[in-house]
């Protein structure tokens, strides 16, 4: 196997892990976030773990298959060397994912919390705008000019631009 062959096959992995990694993806969808996450991170490292294969040459394949055909087939010894590999890159990904959430963690606290004050604004604001609406009948009645007292007549002052101007005979 040449080392371009090599490259390609990496290369056709690679696409196709991507697919599988997007199914993946699309099948843990509907889950709680907390399960989701975490099998996804499982599901990277399953199919994008590598193991090596000949010391000698420094080839490498999927530890995955690697573990699978050593397993089925029985035609070698790299099941052992696959699976602690795979176990080796699972828990760096984990803690990888362990520095994430608690990272996140608080920074999600707080953006719940300013959702919270900003709904109860709106909820106040919801209600001022009520009591206005419910006011403005009453407020209409007490300027009917029909009524005994006069309305109170707003007073305007006459800015640059806003007064009376007559003509000059």
């Amino acid at each position: 196997m040449t080392e371009h062959d090599y490259t390609l096959a990496w290369g056709l992995y690679a696409v196709a892990a991507l697919g599988c990694l997007l199914v993946g993806f699309k099948l843990t969808g509907w889950m709680w976030r907390w399960l989701r996450e975490p099998l996804r991170v499982i599901i990277a490292v399953l199919l994008f773990a590598p193991t090596i294969v000949d010391p000698v040459k420094e080839s490498f394949a999927p530890a995955i298959a690697i573990t699978a055909l050593d397993v089925a087939f029985k035609v070698g010894n790299n099941a052992w060397r696959a699976a602690s590999d795979l176990a080796m890159y699972g828990m760096l990904a984990f803690a990888l994912y362990i520095v994430f959430v608690l990272i996140r963690w608080p920074l999600e606290k707080r953006a719940r919390e300013r959702r919270a004050q900003r709904e109860a604004a709106a909820q106040r604001q919801q209600q001022d705008d009520d009591e206005a609406k419910a006011e403005a009948p009453m407020a209409a009645n007490r300027q009917d000019r029909y009524r005994d007292e006069p309305p109170a007549a707003p007073v305007r002052r006459a800015g640059p631009g806003q007064g009376r101007v007559e003509p000059r005979l």
